[in-house]
């Protein structure tokens, strides 16, 4: 109720818009049509009439806007003939004439740039509405993140007390369960943290800490650090160097965090999806110019669908799997390679398996 009654001064003040409007144009017609009418013919004040038409683009509707052009055309025509008796020259109709097309094209213009206005404030407040939605949009996730970070950093450090028998003794299986939580509430952590990374490098882009870096040595430490995990899902890595079985160097000027980010994700992304038993093997290959990364597992492979796909935020592909992921990995992995210059990719490895790689701009060796 209270809403309808503060609707009615904005209606009423609408109205007394739209009937200003409508007298505006009523009275601009009684003054050009006086001039007309009260002077001879080949006196021309038809072009004022653009005044009546270009009020009516604002304050009538497309219909109203139509007559006021038409009417317009027909009184500066009609003073051809009123006041009757007067010789009709040739000239005087050819301006007539001319002043109707300039107004028919005055209405059609006004038209049109009433178009185009409407269609800039509906653009308008579209983008305002998605800056908005962006907005509460990020400033959710950045406080799911962080109200979902602390309870799991506490959680994480009361199991590690546990597991250092802080508590009591703890038995062996009892070490297992608690290695498990452990691993899960980590795992559940690097989730919230790639999420709240995703959005922010989305919304300010990904601010990189530059400085020499060896890919080499950087796979190596991932490796290091997925060895449980490969263990568990029973799945063997290797590293080789292309054609060349000596160990290399693969200098690029790169963010090391961010960089192993990405080893993490295409790692972590082939155990998931190879078979237990099978295998996962890193090639790394260098360049004069470029260093190339691949990361082939021994699953069945990709698709023709999925890979157009593979590095869209929340894409999962089919579902052969040995754990879900989020669908986030593999796009935070194409954010951070885009954001050091370079190209991420992935293909087919037949007879079975997929590839995923990435290349970066090479720099000398150190």
């Amino acid at each position: 109720m209270f809403k309808s009654l503060s609707a009615i001064p904005k209606k009423l003040a609408i109205q007394e818009k739209y009937l200003r409007g409508r007298w505006s144009i009523a009275i601009l017609f009684a003054i050009v049509a006086l001039l007309e009418f009260t002077t001879p013919s080949e006196y021309l004040f038809g072009y004022f009439y653009t005044g009546p038409i270009l009020l009516a683009n604002s304050r009538l509707s497309r219909l109203g806007k139509l007559q006021i052009t038409l009417l317009s055309a027909a009184l500066t025509l009609l003073n051809l003939f009123v006041p009757p008796g007067e010789a009709i020259a040739l000239a005087t109709v050819a301006n007539r004439s001319i002043a109707v097309m300039a107004l028919g094209v005055t209405g059609y213009l006004s038209d049109r740039n009433h178009e185009y206005q409407e269609a800039i404030a509906i653009a308008k407040a579209e983008l305002q509405s998605q800056q908005q939605l962006a907005s509460i949009r990020e400033d959710f996730v950045s406080t799911l993140s962080h109200d979902l970070k602390t309870p799991m950093l506490g959680a994480i450090e009361t199991i590690k007390a546990f597991q250092s028998a802080k508590f009591g003794d703890v038995t062996a299986s009892q070490q297992k369960v608690l290695e498990t939580m452990a691993r899960s509430h980590k795992m559940s952590l690097q989730l919230v943290e790639t999420l709240l990374d995703v959005y922010r490098n989305d919304a300010e882009g990904l601010k990189l800490q530059l400085a020499p870096v060896n890919l080499v040595a950087l796979a190596e430490e991932v490796i290091a650090t997925l060895t449980d995990l490969s263990a568990a899902r029973r799945v063997y890595i290797s590293m080789s160097y292309g054609e060349s079985d000596f160990r290399r160097s693969l200098w690029v000027n790169g963010d090391a965090v961010q960089l192993q980010r990405v080893f993490v994700n295409l790692l972590t992304n082939g155990i998931n999806h190879s078979p237990r038993g099978g295998k996962v093997e890193i090639i790394m290959e260098s360049y004069a110019s470029y260093q190339v990364v691949k990361v082939i597992d021994s699953g069945l492979g990709i698709t023709a669908d999925e890979l157009p796909h593979l590095f869209e935020r929340f894409y999962q592909g089919h579902s052969d799997r040995q754990a879900k992921g989020s669908g986030l990995g593999l796009y935070l992995s194409r954010q951070i390679i885009d954001a050091h210059g370079g190209i991420i990719w992935a293909e087919n490895k037949l007879p079975l398996g997929a590839l995923f790689g990435f290349r970066l701009p090479a720099i000398p060796a150190l």
